[in-house]
């Protein structure tokens, strides 16, 4: 009834400096914010969004150990365009439509003012913004601010740590990763998130130069609720351009703009279909019996939306059409399939939880001034290295969650390391920059457990035997 958070609202304009003073801890470490506009699943929620702020923040607790009392949950209410809630006499937010354009973005830039202004050394992730609204603040804050967006970013991360765990599973090294064929379906924020971070990953890996980022660019089909994107498509999403396959590859692919999932899927023979649509079962028989004859000896079905009912497909439906011979990553929880004569097919969740609580940690030890792309890329590197070789190539890409804490403490190490590499870090507490780059690999990652808080206190009150 009473989740405990802070409320700013459209009314509080030219007041958010004087209202970041009454939440009571001096000190704050995480903000997670929302506007409560496309809360996954379950579209505009409005107001009633925070709980996805509180929820966020309780896995930071739990998986990175950052102190419960140093952590915020923010509302943003700008309105709502959910029309059951503008009739609700009991709606507790904004009864009028959602602010547009720059009286938005003047509401959103006055918080973070706000917030960086009493907490300078604070981290503000946010959360389920629609996808209109992701890139663009995150585009216009992520160079001045301690920021990042966990849809975005953190969705990419944890879908390239599984990508890279599919190349290891077919028994080959990470670095092949840039050879890989993948076919999206999904544009939205998540979609092209994946897209861009992995394009760079496989950059990297190629050098980093003009033709890197062409070849990279090139390993990648996005299909959307239009069919395949190309540049020969009006009104195209300026996001998504850049990867609108060209007029002149369509020919020899027998490819045309608008091309259904199935036809893409039967034409270009990907090693890797990557569902991020929220349209469940998107990944048809169809679409499952056209990946029969991919190019690779172990595809990867990636059915990555949520909630559960919004799964482009089951692990039940992938490995009864296609066999043992897969990997399948899913972003809801679902069970592994017992495939008989004692085989087991692994159904693996890639849940954000992996990597958000990690980054957060790692740039709050590192004093890192901004969130890089380069420590977003080790965190999601550091990930995929974390299975073993031989759980790995059973198809098992992501560790169990019994395991998070350990996951983080490696992602945030891995975090700290990037940042003193990229001169980012500027120290925490005692430590500072100069020390942070003097810690070898096993010296970081003790640094970072050590500055773990742990739900475990003192008995006070000794009972007689």
């Amino acid at each position: 009834r009473r989740p405990r958070g802070m409320y700013f609202s459209a009314e509080d304009r030219g007041e958010m400096m004087s209202m970041v003073y009454n939440w009571p801890a001096d000190q704050v470490d995480m903000i997670v914010v929302t506007d409560g506009s496309r809360i996954l699943g379950l579209g505009d929620l409005g107001v009633h969004g925070i709980g996805i702020a509180i929820g966020k923040l309780d896995l930071y607790v739990a998986a990175a150990g950052i102190n419960p009392q140093r952590v915020l949950p923010v509302m943003i209410d700008v309105g709502t365009n959910n029309e059951k809630l503008l009739k609700d006499p009991l709606y507790l937010g904004l009864q009028e439509h959602r602010l547009e354009g720059e009286e938005y973005v003047a509401i959103i830039d006055e918080f973070m003012e706000a917030v960086f202004a009493r907490w300078p050394n604070v981290i503000v992730q946010f959360e389920d913004f629609q996808s209109k609204w992701a890139f663009r603040l995150l585009q216009r804050y992520r160079k001045t601010y301690r920021m990042f967006n966990d849809d975005v970013q953190g969705t990419a991360g944890v879908a390239i740590a599984g990508l890279l765990g599919a190349v290891r599973a077919q028994g080959r090294p990470m670095l092949d990763f840039p050879k890989q064929k993948i076919v999206v379906a999904g544009a939205g924020s998540a979609g092209i998130g994946v897209v861009n971070a992995a394009s760079r990953t496989m950059a990297r890996m190629l050098g980093n130069n003009e033709v890197a980022f062409e070849s990279a660019r090139s390993q990648f089909w996005i299909v959307d609720a239009h069919g395949l994107i190309t540049e020969e498509r009006t009104n195209i999403d300026p996001d998504a351009r850049p990867f609108a396959r060209r007029k002149s590859e369509l020919g020899h692919q027998g490819l045309s703009e608008g091309a259904s999932l199935v036809e893409v899927v039967k034409k270009v023979k990907p090693d890797v279909i990557l569902g991020l649509s929220a349209v469940g079962g998107l990944f048809s028989k169809e679409v499952l019996e056209a990946l029969k004859d991919s190019s690779s000896s172990r595809p990867a079905i990636f059915a990555m939306s949520n909630p559960t009912k919004n799964a482009e497909c089951t692990p039940e439906e992938a490995f009864s059409i296609l066999g043992e011979k897969i990997i399948f990553a899913s972003g809801s929880p679902f069970s592994d399939v017992d495939l008989g004569n004692g085989k087991i097919g692994h159904s693996n969740q890639g849940n954000n939880m992996y990597l958000f609580p990690g980054i957060g940690l790692g740039t709050l030890l590192s004093g890192a001034r901004v969130i890089s792309d380069g420590m977003l890329q080790a965190a999601a590197e550091r990930l995929a290295s974390y299975m073993k070789e031989e759980e790995v190539l059973e198809g098992i890409v992501y560790p169990p969650i019994s395991r998070i804490r350990d996951i983080t403490k490696e992602v945030a190490a891995a975090v700290v390391k990037e940042a003193v590499a990229e001169d980012l870090a500027e120290g925490y507490r005692d430590m500072d920059a100069r020390e942070l780059a003097r810690l070898s690999e096993e010296e970081t990652v003790e640094y970072v457990q050590q500055n773990m808080w742990s739900p475990v206190y003192p008995t006070i009150v000794y009972k007689k035997d």
